[in-house]
């Protein structure tokens, strides 16, 4: 199995992030904010199967990091649940527009995380 990368300030969010990952099967890495994120894309990336990004997050936000790695042809092809706690319709539209494969709310169930992990892996394999 692949990684899964987990993007988040909060380290509470990340933990959760972590028990579903592991739940199945999957290794998960971690980054405390969007630039840190870019630098584990940029070393793992071979690896990773896919990626959960907040969207308010000091540094670089998420809908940042979310453009420069659905610039990149080495990046793009990595599937991105945006996870955050902004349920407007227009940052659910913008995330899908920018590339993401699929929204999460907070707070969400780990059983809800594992769905939409399940939903966006299984897009990715086609």
């Amino acid at each position: 199995m692949g990684k899964i990368l987990s993007v988040d300030d909060s380290m509470v969010m990340r933990k959760i992030i972590r028990g579903a990952a592991e739940t199945l099967s999957y290794e998960c890495v971690e980054a405390c904010n969007g630039q840190q994120g870019l630098d584990v894309v940029s070393e793992q990336y071979q690896d990773l199967s896919l990626i959960l990004l907040d969207v308010n997050m000091p540094v670089m936000n998420g809908f940042e990091l979310l453009k420069i790695l659905k610039s990149d042809e080495r990046y793009k092809h990595i599937p991105v649940i945006m996870v955050t706690t902004e349920s407007e319709r227009v940052h659910m539209i913008q995330a899908i527009k920018t590339g993401a494969s699929n929204y999460v709310t907070k707070p969400f169930s780990p059983e809800e995380l594992a769905m939409r992990i399940v939903e966006s892996l299984g897009q990715a394999s086609f």
